[in-house]
């Protein structure tokens, strides 16, 4: 169990939270939510004592030990993978170096022997004698085979190096398990499998993500950072999402139900304060008039932007024809005979291959690209609007954000773009801002802008969600749920494609997979199974 006690936290005059007071218990797993900026690694820094508050303490329960997911990826590239991950538990790791240090010795006193008595006990009380097959099941879980595990750590890739670092802070059945953002860079299957591990674990977890279904798969409870405080609330993700927006709304009627009455009241004294028949009634109305009283809406950090995609005009008959498409890059085959007819209403999630495959499709039907050989063609009715992956080409001109988005809007003026850029959460002095000093989510919300600003037919989007914060994720998701026309899209959030998608094209090493199918219906069809068997020789799992 871990305590938070009156722990308080500002920068400058700015509170991120203060007078803390929360309780995390074993059983249970905390979902950390609140807007970017809200201090949610912060938090996990002080738990972790990485950090001190402002004021306050945290308190851990007598002899538990807390592992927290490591950012620092080259803090361990001369250890090798396998040893990488016992250090997670710092303790077991140190007194088994001692022990072969000791038994490694040519010469071996009899205050050896006294020390390797207290460090075998010491060791088969941690489990020492299971550790090496412990970390080899949490390196196989998480997708590092046997071949990597003798390697030193700056022989990894960064995602392989990412799962390392998660494999060590799973470590030896920690006491509290704080994760931040444990999800970047895995696959479905490792993802289910964390999921799994989670389930089963018995501890305290703490963890940060942005991935909305993995927050619904493991949460027992939210802790919602918002108004300078952290409140609990039982329940996933969506529970959380649905009962505090209920509390605002319930909140929000209250309000204009104490709005209206003092009105009436209002209207009635105005009326008859000055007929001596009414008068007695008049101040009566007053002293129920001063009593009521309009709660102040506290000020949320958590901000959504105003995502709303409208097509000029419906789609024609004809929307994108593609045959026998080919592109070869360096070598590499990424499109080989690639047919694709799209149909109205068609929100189509292109999955699985590598990336680089659905990049270069996008790229050829904007005309970045031109293929090998085949065709393409839009139809004469449609009007794409392209989100790219790498969007930096937009925004290389050094431009306030109003000049940036006018740019799109040429015929409107700066009050448009003010009121435009202020429902993408651009406001006041934030509408100055130069494009070129941008975070990597304000450049999203930018683009975001500029495809709604295109009023196009057919919505083409490369990973949208990547930089987005929780309340973008939602509004984006929420608007292309609306969008009634057509949408080509690829994300690796699950929760997107399942709520979004109508149709799943698959890139396999034999070819493609086309289904008229929801994500979750695709997951678990047994027609596609078998199919995807075939083409990837035996049962392969699912990657985005």
């Amino acid at each position: 169990m871990i305590s938070a006690h009156n722990v308080a936290l500002a920068y400058g005059k700015r509170v991120i939270f203060k007078d803390v007071n929360i309780k995390f218990v074993p059983g249970n797993c905390y979902g950390l939510i609140g807007a970017n900026g809200a201090g949610k690694s912060t938090f996990l820094k002080i738990l972790a004592g990485e950090l001190e508050g402002d004021n306050g303490s945290i308190s851990v329960g007598s002899g538990e030990r807390i592992a927290m997911l490591r950012q620092d990826h080259f803090a361990f590239d001369e250890h090798t993978v396998i040893d990488t991950v016992m250090i997670g538990h710092e303790r077991l790791f140190k007194v088994k170096a001692e022990r072969e240090a000791i038994y490694a010795k040519e010469n071996f006193t009899d205050e050896d022997g006294v020390r390797s008595g207290e460090l075998e006990a010491e060791f088969a009380e941690m489990n020492g004698y299971e550790a090496e097959s412990e970390a080899a099941v949490l390196l196989n879980g998480l997708g590092i085979g046997e071949e990597l595990r003798g390697k030193l750590m700056k022989e990894l890739e960064g995602g392989e190096k990412v799962r390392v670092l998660l494999a060590q802070a799973l470590f030896g059945n920690p006491d509290v398990l704080l994760l931040d953002e444990p999800t970047n860079h895995l696959d479905l299957k490792s993802i289910q499998w964390l999921e799994d591990f989670l389930e089963r674990f018995q501890n305290t977890v703490i963890v940060v993500s942005h991935d909305r279904h993995f927050l619904n798969q493991v949460c027992t409870h939210v802790a919602d950072i918002d108004f300078g405080k952290i409140t609990v609330y039982v329940g996933n993700y969506d529970f959380w999402y649905e009962a505090s927006q209920l509390a605002l709304k319930q909140k929000q009627e209250e309000n204009r139900k104490v709005t209206d009455k003092a009105n009436e009241l209002k209207e009635f004294i105005q009326r008859f304060s000055s007929n001596a028949s009414k008068a007695k009634q008049a101040t009566s109305r007053k002293k129920l008039l001063e009593k009521l009283t309009v709660e102040d809406m506290p000020v949320s950090s958590r901000k959504y932007p105003f995502v709303v995609f409208k097509a000029e005009r419906p789609c024609g008959d004809v929307i994108l024809e593609i045959k026998d498409l080919c592109k070869t890059i360096d070598g590499v085959k990424v499109l080989e005979n690639f047919c694709l007819n799209v149909n109205k209403g068609d929100k189509i999630a292109f999955v699985g291959g590598d990336s680089l495959t659905k990049t270069t499709l996008f790229q050829i039907l904007e005309g970045e690209l031109e293929p090998d050989s085949g065709s393409f063609r839009w139809g004469v009715t449609i009007t794409p609007a392209f989100f790219p992956i790498d969007n930096s080409s937009y925004f290389a001109k050094d431009l306030c954000l109003i000049d940036w988005l006018l740019q799109f809007a040429p015929t409107e003026g700066e009050s448009f773009a003010r009121g435009f850029l202020g429902r993408m959460l651009f406001s006041g002095d934030e509408a100055k801002k130069q494009s070129t000093v941008l975070s990597g989510g304000e450049k999203v919300r930018c683009m975001l802008s500029k495809m709604m600003l295109t009023e196009a037919n057919a919505l083409v989007f490369d990973e949208p969600t990547n930089h987005l914060d929780l309340e973008s994720i939602t509004a984006l998701n929420n608007g292309l749920i609306d969008y009634r026309e057509v949408l080509l899209f690829t994300s690796h959030d699950q929760k997107f494609l399942s709520t979004v998608a109508n149709r799943i094209i698959e890139f396999t090493p034999a070819g493609y997979i086309d289904r008229m199918l929801n994500f979750d219906e695709y997951q678990t069809s047994a027609e596609v199974a078998k199919i995807r068997a075939e083409h990837y020789g035996s049962e392969s799992d699912l990657k985005l």
